[in-house]
């Protein structure tokens, strides 16, 4: 028997990386998923992003499980996407306890176009926690049996690091604005018994963060690079370390647990 039976959960950045780590883990523990993701290329983004085949491979893993899963493409600066997304979820998994407002992007250097690429990560990773939560919290709220939602920060999102480009500025700001929503959210969806918190990772072994560009980016300015080491010693977390602390935190184990910035980072904010 899993924490999560009978539970569904709504992930956004789904196809790979944390989010897929989160559905499968979530999904370990009974839930059923909502899987969306952008599966395309921003432009202002240097790295490559997940594809319609990483998203198809997360829908195999739950699968895998024995549980189910329905996956869509959606992005989530577009609030209507995500509202057909969560309501065809529903209609056929049936009901909604769990967000993860996971999608996020991190183009943290360059100047290239400076104005769009701060521009695009607010959208994704500020507007688009918003609209996550808009598009999820009616349905939950209309059930009336609470539930939890968890935003994906940043220890960004607790520290001023993040470089001097547009991008790494804007990923900061963004960082710390989930923050401001998750308590703002925190204090109004109480009195319908759902709970909001968020995590803040230190760098996570994933495509965003293990990447070409990422690693130029860091050899160019050691400083940052410096600036970014965990205190336990280890250079990197595994998604599956952030994913566990999501699964208590949605848990029952946690039920009491609202408003809270949870970092799972090695340490690396208590420097």
């Amino acid at each position: 028997m899993g924490k999560l039976d009978g539970k569904v959960a709504f992930i956004t950045g789904a196809a790979r990386g944390q989010g897929r780590s989160h559905a499968v883990r979530l999904a370990q523990e009974g839930a059923d998923v909502i899987a969306v993701d952008i599966c395309a290329q921003i432009d202002t983004v240097p790295y490559p992003m997940a594809t319609p085949e990483d998203l198809d491979q997360t829908v195999r893993e739950v699968e895998a499980l024995d549980r189910r899963i329905v996956a869509s493409r959606a992005d989530v600066r577009d609030l209507a996407a995500l509202e057909r997304a969560v309501a065809d979820g529903v209609a056929q998994l049936g009901r909604l306890d769990i967000v993860l407002a996971n999608a996020g992007i991190a183009p943290m250097g360059g100047e290239s176009n400076a104005q769009q690429e701060f521009a695009d990560v607010v959208d994704v990773n500020l507007t688009g926690v918003w609209n996550t939560v808009r598009a999820a919290t009616p349905v939950m709220i209309e059930q009336g049996d609470g539930g939890a939602i968890v935003i994906t920060s940043s220890t960004a999102g607790l520290k001023g690091i993040g470089g001097d480009s547009p991008g790494g500025q804007g990923y900061t700001a963004a960082k710390h604005g989930v923050v401001g929503l998750m308590r703002t959210f925190a204090n109004t969806l109480a009195q319908h018994r759902i709970r909001v918190n968020t995590v803040h990772p230190t760098g996570v072994n994933t495509p965003m963060v293990v990447n070409d560009f990422m690693q130029q980016w860091l050899e160019e300015d050691p400083t940052i690079a410096g600036a970014m080491t965990n205190l336990l010693p280890v250079e990197m977390i595994e998604a599956v370390d952030i994913s566990n602390a999501i699964v208590w935190l949605v848990s029952d184990d946690a039920r009491y647990v609202t408003g809270v910035t949870l970092p799972v980072d090695a340490g690396f904010t208590a420097k």
